[in-house]
This record gives structure tokens, sequence and C-alpha cells, in this order.
């Protein structure tokens, strides 16, 4: 596995000097390139209603990296990460301070992308590691959220042979998830460091008008070093999922729906059959916008939980930001939010709504209640601050516990 990681970290790298062999004016990759850095500090304070203690967690989050200018098509970007622990007590999923809360951000140092691409007027190809958001990052993203960003390695193709229509396809030789770069002792089977595998990504879009954007997908993931639970085989979360989107804007009014379903692919031990349901309407007030939706991943009978996963995407970005729900509860969840984003005081201000219940049998899952506010620090540009806070309500079942997080984020991007 190391081998691996350090041949696509260094792709890059040995690819750039045969190409000044053959043609001197290479140059001008060094000559138009661009400095990276990127600074996001944060403190992350977490309160749960069972025996753990409160986490506090404050994590500095430095990137360095290059991007080259182009010479013929061809570039390439290096980007290296390190998250330092500044302070205080908590849970990273690597550390064994297992009586406190999780704040899923292990210290580290880790080559974040590596990458060389080649583009032409109507498409593109990067191999190495690299960063993967397709759509709204339902189902494929980066996990931005989190200090460690998740990349993938692999070959990426990208064709666009008209204005309206755009073919992306993928295949995934690793993935490098939040919890890396190493497993250690306290690693387990849902939070490996890294997956390896043999996976493709398919995602086919068209516009036929603003009205009317149409998203084919199919994601065959090989997943074999996972599994859905610390306790599920490996493999559990190898699956196929093939689904449709249609989403656009007519003057005010905004909306999406999609469906897709899942099944077990490769060395999955289970079988797997699970549906996924969105729809969802915004309004847009000048510069208020309004949206609401209800969002159904779908729950499966059977030994261990079979419901409907979505292993590689953002899920910090759906079902709530106090994040009780990234792994679907066997029983499947039904979702139904609303929300508004509103400029405020140079900034702005976002408020959600969720109401969580049970796809199989419609029991209430709890409640949650998120609020951010995002602004510009005036006097140093570049620099952005964050204030998040989600409050989750469990209702006093069993399934989750009530639970609170806020956040303080300063973040420097040069």
């Amino acid at each position: 596995m190391q081998a691996l990681r350090v041949r696509w970290s260094a792709l890059p790298l040995l690819m750039l000097p045969a190409l000044a062999l053959a043609d001197p004016g290479v140059g001008a990759l060094f000559a138009d390139g661009t400095p990276i850095l990127d600074l996001r500090y944060r403190h992350e304070h977490v309160e749960q209603d069972n025996a753990l203690h409160d986490a506090n967690a404050n994590t500095l989050r430095t990137r360095l990296g290059y991007r080259t200018g182009s010479w013929n098509g061809w570039s390439a970007l290096v980007e290296v990460d390190n998250v330092t622990r500044l302070g205080g007590t908590y849970n990273d999923t690597r550390n064994g301070r297992n009586s406190h809360a999780l704040v899923a951000d292990p210290a580290y140092s880790e080559v974040n992308q590596a990458l060389l691409r080649y583009s032409t007027a109507h498409g593109e190809v990067t191999a190495g590691r690299q960063r993967l958001n397709l759509d709204n990052q339902r189902f494929v993203g980066g996990v931005g959220w989190r200090q460690n960003e998740q990349t993938y390695d692999g070959v990426a193709l990208r064709l666009t042979p008209t204005e309206s229509l755009g073919l992306t396809w993928a295949w995934l030789g690793q993935v490098n998830t939040v919890f890396g770069p190493e497993d250690g002792p306290h690693a387990n089977a849902a939070n490996r460091a890294n997956a390896e595998g043999d996976s493709h990504l398919l995602n086919l879009r068209y516009t036929l008008a603003p009205q009317l954007v149409a998203t084919a997908y199919q994601y065959r993931l090989d997943l074999g070093d996972l599994a859905v639970t610390p306790t599920a085989p490996p493999g559990t979360l190898s699956s196929t999922t093939t689904g449709l989107r249609l989403d656009g804007a007519l003057d005010r009014f905004g909306y999406a729906l999609e469906y897709a379903r899942q099944g077990d692919r490769g060395g999955n031990p289970w079988e797997l059959d699970s549906r996924y349901r969105l729809v969802e309407l915004g309004y847009r007030a000048g510069a208020v916008q309004f949206k609401a939706g209800r969002e159904v991943l779908g729950g499966a009978g059977g030994p261990g939980n079979r419901a409907f996963q979505t292993p590689l995407a953002t899920k910090h970005q759906f079902q709530g930001w106090a994040d009780l729900f990234g792994t679907t509860p066997a029983g499947g969840i039904d979702d139904r939010y609303a929300g508004a984003v509103v400029p405020l005081a140079g900034g702005t201000l976002q408020g959600w709504y969720h109401d969580f219940r049970a796809e199989r049998g419609g029991a209430s899952y709890g409640t949650e209640l998120d609020l951010w506010y995002a602004r510009a620090i005036p006097a140093v540009k570049g620099l952005d601050a964050l204030l998040k806070y989600a409050r989750y309500d469990s209702g006093d079942r069993a399934l989750t516990v009530d639970t609170r997080k806020l956040w303080l984020q300063l973040q420097y991007a040069y």
C-alpha cells in the first residue's frame, strides 16, 4: 500500500523532467506557475448527553503547494497538507482518547494532491492524486469541511464536446480518506486511512436549457478495505449506484429531482438493494434564498446494515452539520428540511431545520437546528471568518444522543 501511495505522489515530479528534456520551451510551466498557501485554524467544541467527556479541538491546517503554468496543454500541481494539534482534548480516531467526543481531525502530514494534467479545448485528462467533486458531492466529493481533505489516486477524464454536454469518467485505485494517512492501532474497518480498489465513476450531464439539466450517473465502488460499521465484514461498502438527477431554474424558482438505485458489487458479502430519492424546491427573493426538500435514503431488511450508503460523499453538507447520520441507519433515513440564506452585515447568515425519520416504519430519529455566519475580514485580503452551530435533539430515542457542536474558524488563502 505504501508503495502505491509513493508512486502516485511522485508521478508529476517524475514526468516534468522528461518533458523538459523533450522541449526546452517547457520552462513556461514554471515561469507562469503560482504558489499555493492556505492556512485554516479551527476550534471545534462538542457536547453529547452520554458518558463521553466534551471535546475541545484546536487545530491548524497548513497547505503548501505549487501550480504550474501550461505548456502545450500540459500542467501539474503538487500540494502538501499538515494538520497540527494546538491544544484541547478530543478523540481524533487515532489518538486513543475514546473517553471524549469525536472530532475527526487527526494530526498528520501528507501529500494532498500530486497530479499531471493534459487539457484541450474540449476536455482534459488528469492522472495522479487529485480532488474529485462530482455534481453536488452527494455521492463523490472531497469532504472539504474536515481538516484532512479526501482525495483520490487514479485517472479522471472530462470531456465537453459541446457547451451543453459534459462527460466525466474516473478510475480510482485508492481513496485517501479524512482519517489518514496511517491507520495505527486505533483504526477500525469503518475508518481506514486508505481504501485500495478498482472503482469506476461515470457521470453524464446534459443541459437542455436553464430550466432543465439532466445528469445520469453510475458509480461502481470496489472498497474491499472498508466496512459499513466497525463490526461488519470488510467489503460491505462495495456497491453499484445508478441514478438520474434533474435540476434547473425558472425565474425565481429552482428545483431538483433525483432517483438512484444501489446494489452490491464485487466481493461484497451482503446482497444490497435500496433506493435514493430527492425532491427539492428553492425560491429567491432578491438576495435572500429559501429552500425546502425531502431526501430519502432507503433502508433494507436482513442481518447487518444494508441501507443505502454514500461512502465517498461530502456527507457534512447533508442531513445536518452535527454529522450523526454519516452512516445511514439500517432502517434508512427520511430527512425533511427547510432553510434560508440571508446577507447580513457584510457576510452571509444561514439557518436550517431538519426533521429526521426512519424510511422503514416512519419512526422519528429526532430534529436538528443548524446556524452559520461567515464573512470576509476587510482588513486582510484573503482572510475569512466563520461561526457555526449545530444542535441535534434525539427526542430521548436510543438511536442517537442529544448533541451540540460549535465551530470558530479563520482561514487565509493566498
